[in-house]
């Protein structure tokens, strides 16, 4: 068993210095696991109504906003500000959050975290006036120990700013001087992005007190295996404080001994003929891990999990052993006035109409997906590429710029990975969705060899490090079309988008059909490795007709489809087929992009089905 996962600081890249001092504690470099309420442990989700403030001129925190906002308003947490206010729909700069409450007294002799599920971009923290934590990077949680802070005679303040200022040591990175190589955002639109989507900000996902004995299990680590029919079960546990003890890790009803020395201990539980985790019979075994036992349990944690293996072998991905075709989509967290912020309903929804679709998988481009949505994979069988929010790095700034941008992805993905290691439903990590070593789409055009150079030194360490964060499942990367075949080469699964028939050869969809083929037969003679096709898609604003088929109706999204699906039925080395995507999402004002839409989604943003979804559900569905 390798050792624990790390979790980087929150005090992190482009940061100036004085700000790094004055951030109180850091974020705990150790386990991300999902508070929960048992006999141990309590929990109170703050979720609900905030008072909230916009500080376009950064005068909060020397003004004390932390303690009293001067002219609040209301505002609902978890969302994004962008679809509340008419006056925040384009604003990314700072703002301020407020809550006040009271921490009860049977907490007291517990060691006492504040968590934050996802604030994008930039947080920071303060309680009862005091600074305790600041996290830079947006889709996952950050925890900080407050028992020190807390006041336990009265209501205690919590003051939270929160930014999503599109800077260009960032990550996904902002444009700097308002231009770039875009010249004005990847779309030409507004607000300015390297990227096609709507950089939501806000308090994302569920703000919780959580309270833990003073001696507690801080980290859970689970690693499946199979020997025969029998599943492997490598379990190991972290306690805080060094503790050296005894305790029980329960599974599948039998009790195995746990002997922590220095805080760890490690068990291999067997389990005779054991039911495996698959997309046909996602079944779950609950595990139970303990400080003590019997009487005597001082702490426990209880989580669902999946015995089943992931391989890559020659131009197969394995699940189980046995090869698996992904069919699915690019997904985005996007809905109507939530925006981003979490919502649980719309998960559910979603996984039913993915089953509806016949889907069995998808990407959760570009950015972590909340927790409930890997818990819904791993009930419903859902296999996940799981991405960082490393979208559209060029890698033609600067080496100054590149190696922030550098630190803040592997941040990243450790903090990916400690969330997420145990969900049996996650196959694959991500580290970057189309990364430019030029002009995108820019077809014949050569790329510059200094930015070929410097980012295959780039992904050739971020390849490392997430292999030795988790040697269990392949890496990959998403390529753009045209992008370096050199950084392809990186990685266990070539993952690439691809848009004939869109933005190259729109409206020829049999020359779209044929190059497509060609380049796939050429990308698997020179990287012998299964090809998932990440991206592919057509804008179809819904109710639009057209005969014959024109692009923009719902005729010619079908079309499309069709072609690279007939396509990729003739190459035995594709492995996945990600269409793009499952929902219509909002992306910045601009003048490809109507009301602000991307419309390639075969459900509307509201999940109405195009005609493409019951054209998919003909094929997936058997």
């Amino acid at each position: 068993m390798s050792g624990v996962l790390p979790v980087a600081a929150s005090e992190t890249v482009g940061q100036a210095a004085g700000q790094a001092a004055q951030a109180g504690a850091p974020t705990r470099r150790s386990g991300l696991l999902l508070p929960q309420r048992n006999a141990t442990r309590d929990l109170i989700d703050l979720s609900g109504l905030w008072q909230f403030q916009l500080d376009p001129t950064d005068e909060g925190e020397a003004n004390r906003w932390f303690e009293k906002l001067p002219a609040p308003r209301t505002i609902a947490v978890p969302c994004s500000w962008n679809e509340l206010f008419d006056d925040a729909h384009d604003y990314l700069g700072t703002a301020w959050y407020l809550q006040q409450t009271w921490v009860p007294q049977r907490w007291k002799g517990s060691r006492v975290f504040l968590r934050v599920g996802s604030a994008n971009y930039a947080a920071a923290v303060w309680l009862n006036g005091r600074r305790v934590t600041q996290h830079f990077g947006g889709h996952l949680p950050f925890v900080v120990d407050i028992t020190d802070a807390i006041a336990w005679d009265r209501a205690n303040v919590i003051g939270i700013s929160v930014e999503n200022k599109q800077l260009p040591e960032r990550v996904p990175a902002g444009i700097a001087n308002g231009g770039g190589a875009m010249g004005g955002g990847l779309t030409g639109g507004y607000p300015l992005t390297t990227y096609d989507f709507f950089p939501f900000t806000g308090l994302h996902r569920q703000v919780v007190l959580y309270s833990v004995p003073s001696t507690f299990i801080d980290d859970v680590k689970v690693v499946t295996d199979l020997e025969g029919t029998d599943g492997v079960v490598h379990v190991r546990v972290d306690a805080s404080g060094g503790y050296n003890g005894r305790g029980i890790a329960r599974l599948n009803d039998v009790d195995t001994p746990l002997t922590f020395r220095s805080g760890v201990a490690e068990a291999t539980v067997r389990v005779p003929t054991a039911r495996l985790w698959h997309p046909g019979d996602p079944h779950l075994y609950p595990l139970t891990v303990t400080l003590g036992a019997g009487a005597n349990v001082t702490d426990s944690y209880s989580l669902d999990i999946g015995i089943r293996t992931v391989a890559v072998r020659g131009d197969q991905i394995l699940l189980n052993g046995q090869s698996i075709m992904l069919r699915g989509f690019g997904k985005h967290e996007d809905f109507p006035i939530n925006g981003r912020g979490l919502n649980v309903p719309l998960v559910i929804r979603d996984g039913e109409l993915l089953k509806w679709v016949g889907a069995n998988s998808y990407r959760t481009s570009h950015y972590p997906y909340s927790e409930e949505a890997m818990l819904i994979a791993d009930r419903l069988g859902f296999l996940i590429i799981d991405e960082i929010p490393a979208v559209s790095l060029m890698f033609t700034d600067s080496q100054e710029i590149l190696d922030k941008r550098l630190a803040q992805c592997q941040q990243d993905i450790e903090e990916l990975i400690t969330r997420d290691r145990n969900h049996p439903s996650v196959i694959m990590w991500s580290v970057a969705n189309e990364p430019m070593a030029g002009l995108p789409l820019a077809g014949a055009a050569p790329a510059a060899a200094a930015a070929v150079s410097a980012g295959t030194k780039f992904f050739t360490q971020m390849y490392e490090h997430t292999r030795a964060l988790d040697p269990t499942r392949p890496v990959t990367l998403v390529g753009i079309q045209s992008g370096p075949v050199e950084w392809l080469q990186i990685f266990d699964v070539t993952a690439i988008n691809r848009y004939y028939g869109w933005y190259a050869l729109g409206g020829r969809l049999d020359q779209a059909a044929e190059a497509l083929s060609r380049e796939l037969d050429d990308l698997h003679k020179r990287l012998g490795k299964p090809i998932v096709l990440t991206e592919f898609g057509t804008d179809t604003a819904a109710g639009t007709h057209s005969e014959p088929a024109e692009m923009w109706s719902e005729e010619y999204q079908v079309e499309f489809l069709k072609r690279y699906l007939d396509v990729t039925a003739t190459k035995p080395f594709v492995a996945g087929l990600h269409v793009w995507n499952f929902a219509d999402f909002k992306t910045g004002q601009g003048i490809i992009r109507m009301g602000g839409l991307n419309m390639k989604g075969v459900f509307t943003r509201d999940r109405r089905p195009k005609m493409a979804a019951n054209f998919l559900r003909s094929r997936w569905v058997k």
